[in-house]
């Protein structure tokens, strides 16, 4: 519609001559975007990008829709018709416009009233029967086509394996992850996943690639790598970073939005081959060794090219196909192989004109990725990760956040714009977290905390309860919702009452648990609609319900004695585990979990003190007993 419409010079002259354009950056401005869709939804029964809207001076719409060809087409109202329709009718019968517009205010605002209602445990058991009837046992994901990897799904699904030894829960993740990997919406040249699958079987992607994807998606691969020992996810999550930091990572630290599915006006140019290409590169044998693992053909996959994949070839846990191409996931000597053709591969692509990048740095999708690169240098012991998260963090503090403290939502070229919306909030405190949970620097635990108490401030209803999406600081709308649908991203509602949970947890500021208990009372009749269209929230509400353990190793000054107990607690999938590093020393943590004090080493030894619905056990220094602890 951009090419069509909006840069045709006809449609512009329409345009200028009778209205004022306006044109929203739905990452800059998700209040907007979030307003305006369900306006979009309510009228037509549906959403989608592109919206286009049609509204008086005062903001209120009164005609929305999606994409408008330029001319009438197929029975489908053009734009040139449409907006001639619409001057006439703001010429002639402006008052009906009008009402319409306050109409359509008055039913959103009815929409968004509370109606409380307490959350059944059963809602879990119910998503996870939905899950399983959706799933797509041969290809993996669930539902048909388009596939969106939506990774917090798979994130309830472990957490349910975990609390109720349910195995199918963990074959649904594994299935999914290791499909999404072979398919094609894993670029196996140059890492990161693109958005989305248009097939079933992950094979054609919307070429675009985007942070927060990438985000999530390496947090699944890290907890499926602790729930397996799989070494195969820990792989993808390593290289999910690799090209993270290569390609989307600012020299002052922030991480970049996304890049574009298209290079030279053609999608998925960049990332396409043809045999030719392939043995030009590569020579004769290693090229036609690597088309045969990696399904490139004469005919193609993709508009006579050929997306590289291995959903019927090898790299698989699946021995049998793995040996069909003579290439087997064990043998070190053909992993050799395969990397070296790739690293050739990679740089002769890194010759082709490439997709835009969009550089902007958004608060939210910086916190999602330094949450993921913080679990990232923890789980596969790569400081590489947690530096990278730390570096992250200091950018967001020291470019984004106001002279009085507010956050602010997003940065490019030595700009700073936009009050912080929820979601900047909660993804951002939610990556704070995982970095205090890697390096127990007190430092994180603080602004943490910090920026927590500003999000109950800016954005909690305090008549009932939720978080709204737009700070009561920040420009006015037509209606001030909430979002508690966790969708390409979990809502910053959902993350907050995880976040809320553990806080209260880890410092004693139990108030917090209160509030997560009123989301889950202010959000109930939501879930009870649609348990699956809320996984996270569930797996926060999972977290609330199972029974958590909050773990506080006690060391020396330099607690260089803990480490071994540490990685201990490390070892395995803990999803509803909590864990603290403390020193006599150490008067910030003090500060911000004054409890922590009553802890103290025996013997002069690291200690490790286990607790479980507010009492503790005895403490122990010994590593074998504490890892039978923890197994029990």
């Amino acid at each position: 519609m951009e090419r069509e419409s909006f840069e045709d010079e006809e449609v512009a002259e329409l345009l200028n001559k009778n209205f004022i354009s306006i044109k929203v950056d739905r990452e800059e401005r998700p209040d907007v975007d979030h307003i305006y869709m369900t306006v979009c939804q309510a009228l037509t029964g549906h959403g989608g990008w592109p919206l286009t809207i049609f509204m008086n001076p005062e903001k209120e719409p009164f005609f929305a829709g999606t994409y408008f060809p330029k001319q009438d087409r197929m029975g489908m109202s053009g734009l040139m018709t449409l907006l001639a329709k619409v001057n006439d009718a703001w010429r002639n019968n402006r008052e009906a416009l009008y009402y319409s517009g306050a109409r359509i205010i008055q039913a959103i605002n009815e929409g968004t009233e509370a109606m409380e209602d307490e959350l059944s445990p059963g809602l879990i058991h119910e998503a996870f029967a939905d899950y399983k009837r959706s799933f797509d046992s041969t290809y993996g994901g669930f539902g048909a086509a388009p596939k969106f990897p939506t990774p917090h799904n798979l994130y309830f699904l472990l957490r349910y394996w975990h609390r109720t030894g349910e195995e199918f829960a963990l074959e649904m993740v594994e299935k999914t992850l290791e499909s999404m990997y072979k398919g094609g919406m894993y670029d196996h040249i140059g890492f990161g996943f693109s958005r989305y699958s248009t097939d079933k079987k992950w094979l054609v992607p919307h070429f675009e690639k985007m942070l927060y994807d990438n985000a999530l998606l390496a947090i699944a691969y890290l907890e499926a790598y602790q729930a397996t020992k799989k070494e195969m996810y820990a792989n993808v999550a390593s290289q999910i970073f690799t090209y993270v930091l290569r390609d989307m990572t600012s020299p002052e630290g922030g991480f970049y939005s996304a890049e574009d599915a298209d290079s030279e006006g053609i999608e998925g140019k960049f990332y396409v081959w043809t045999q030719d290409e392939i043995r030009k590169v590569l020579g004769d044998a290693d090229g036609e060794k690597f088309c045969r693992l990696y399904d490139i053909t004469d005919k193609g996959n993709f508009e006579g090219h050929s997306i590289p994949n291995l959903i019927n070839t090898g790299l698989s846990p699946n021995e049998e196909n793995a040996k069909s191409t003579g290439l087997s996931p064990q043998n070190d000597a053909e992993k050799g192989f395969i990397e070296r053709c790739r690293a050739r591969l990679f740089d002769y692509r890194e010759k082709r004109i490439h997709p835009y990048k969009d550089d902007k740095i958004l608060t939210a999708w910086n916190g999602l990725m330094i949450a993921a690169m913080a679990m990232g240098g923890r789980v596969l012991r790569d400081e590489r990760y947690s530096t990278a998260a730390e570096k992250a963090s200091d950018f967001i503090f020291s470019k984004l956040v106001r002279n009085d403290g507010r956050l602010m939502a997003r940065y490019r070229q030595g700009e700073t714009a936009f009050p912080a919306y929820v979601d900047d909030y909660a993804f951002l405190i939610w990556g704070l977290i995982e970095l205090y949970d890697t390096t127990y620097k007190p430092q994180y635990l603080t602004r943490a905390l910090k920026l927590n108490d500003d999000l109950l401030k800016l954005f909690w209803d305090d008549k009932n309860g939720g978080l709204f999406i737009y700070g009561s600081d920040s420009e006015q709308l037509i209606t001030r919702p909430k979002e508690i649908y966790d969708g390409a991203t979990p809502s910053g509602n959902s993350v907050a009452t995880l976040n809320f949970l553990r806080l209260a947890r880890l410092t004693g500021q139990h108030d917090l648990e209160d509030r997560a208990q009123q989301q889950f009372r202010s959000f109930g009749n939501d879930l009870e609609r649609a348990p699956r269209g809320h996984s996270y929230f569930l797996s926060a509400f999972m977290f609330s319900q199972a029974q958590s353990r909050e773990v506080v190793l006690v060391g020396n000054k330099d607690l260089q004695n803990a480490y071994g107990l540490l990685e201990v607690l490390r070892e395995d999938f803990r999803p509803f585990t909590l864990s603290m590093l403390y020193s006599e020393n150490n008067e910030e943590l003090k500060k911000v979990a004054p409890f922590v004090e009553n802890y103290k080493t025996v013997d002069d030894k690291a200690t490790a003190y286990v607790c479980q619905n507010f009492a503790c056990q005895s403490p122990v220094t010994d590593i074998n007993t504490f890892r039978e602890i923890l197994s029990q």
